[in-house]
């Protein structure tokens, strides 16, 4: 292998890890505070809070959602318990949109990667993405198609956790209580380490191997300083269509989104990548277990039209009022100083203390379990995992192997 390449290596897996190194505390956080909800406020009241699709019911489920997982899987599965538990289309999908684009720990891993107008957008773009969706399936609702839906996930819908547990109040006081937000928090992190894994490592990857002229082939006018309207619009349909190939979740797609971000990526372009997590080929084939394939792809269908249209109007929206984030001066990821003495250290000490203490806490009440899942999608993106994993330790140690001159 050349010393070139040897080199780019070590550069991409030692940029991944300083990545997932700024954002641990960020997860941590956010699935602290996801746990908590998780184990306080059950599925159950949300399910006899959710009706019909009426302003109540879409503002419940967006509510539910916001303080709900961002797992893109979890929520999938929920969505799915809530739908078949008799919650109307709307605000099961409302519930959705929220809880992979609304959620706390989210809006934190953007901050620490992008600028504070990629976190104004992710918000205010979430809940124009359900508005919009609203509008979108009332103008079309296809009665028989979601009769026959709810049908068929009501076939594939379990009973599990369905238990109405004891008061909240009482809960939160208790050591169960807690064991349960620690054993919730050790399931975020099963739930989402492939993920992770995989994302941070492509991240550093393309950071480091990609050249920005191949961004600005794929993502037409990208690093332009005043875009066209047609050049924008381009961008924000480029987004959905690299995102759909990938395996990788909400949360791993930010540090994909600042390398898009470095090699000057329009707003647009960047939103609408952040937004398609839900319109992954994985999503789309789960969704296609759940309600069949013509549910499926109409919710794809319904999800690409508005996460296209809102990434657009927050373009224009952020330019009109003379906000849009300057990509021009976006720093390299490639450049930034990952590992130094600041809060980012002393914010992960604090939490990777507090993870091991739920980890332990977790496996000496109920053990230490790991299944190979019968999900094809899920043994690739493991296997995916593993690779990273290999990819990443050898190339942070190939100066040990390298010859330095004199």
């Amino acid at each position: 292998m050349s010393g070139d390449f040897l080199a780019s290596w070590h550069e991409a897996a030692r940029t991944s890890l300083g990545l997932f190194w700024m954002a641990f505390w960020a997860f941590g956080l956010g699935y602290l505070i996801s746990s908590m909800i998780q184990v306080f406020v059950t599925r159950e009241r949300m399910q006899k809070s959710m009706g019909e699709s009426g302003p109540r019911s879409v503002a419940l489920g967006s509510l539910f959602g916001f303080i709900s997982s961002s797992c893109s899987f979890a929520a999938l599965a929920t969505t799915r318990s809530l739908f078949t538990k008799g919650a109307g289309l709307v605000p099961a999908l409302a519930f959705l949109l929220a809880s992979t684009n609304l959620v706390v720990e989210l809006g934190i891993v953007i901050a620490v990667f992008l600028s504070w107008q990629f976190v104004v957008g992710e918000y205010a773009g979430g809940i124009l993405l359900i508005l919009l969706m609203w509008l979108v399936v009332r103008l079309t609702y296809p009665k028989a198609l979601v009769d026959g839906a709810r049908e068929h996930a009501g076939q594939e819908e379990n009973d599990e956790d369905s238990d109405e547990p004891e008061d909240w109040k009482s809960l939160i006081a208790s050591v169960e209580g807690w064991r349960r937000v620690a054993t919730r928090y050790f399931m975020e992190w099963k739930m989402v380490w492939k993920d992770v894994t995989v994302g941070f490592t492509v991240a550093g990857a393309i950071a480091a191997f990609v050249p920005r002229r191949f961004f600005e082939t794929l993502f037409v006018g990208s690093g332009s300083e005043d875009p066209t309207f047609w050049q924008v619009a381009l961008q924000a349909l480029i987004g959905p269509v690299a995102a759909f190939f990938t395996f990788i979740g909400s949360m791993g797609n930010i540090p994909l989104a600042a390398v898009l971000y470095s090699n000057g990526v329009s707003f647009a372009g960047i939103m609408a990548f952040i937004f398609s997590d839900l319109v992954v080929f994985p999503v789309l084939r789960i969704q296609a277990k759940y309600y069949g394939w013509k549910m499926a792809f109409y919710i794809l269908g319904v999800f690409l039209l508005v996460l296209v249209a809102t990434a657009l109007v927050m373009h224009y929206a952020f330019a009109g009022l003379g906000i849009l984030p300057d990509t021009s001066s976006a720093q390299s990821v490639t450049d930034r100083e990952f590992f130094a003495l600041d809060y980012t250290l002393m914010f992960n000490l604090a939490f990777l203390a507090m993870s091991a203490v739920f980890v332990a806490w977790k496996v000496r009440a109920s053990g230490f379990s790991f299944a190979l899942s019968a999900d094809w999608s899920e043994r690739v993106l493991l296997a995916l995992a593993v690779i990273a994993f290999v990819w990443l330790g050898a190339g942070l140690s190939l100066p040990l192997f390298m010859a330095h001159p004199g």
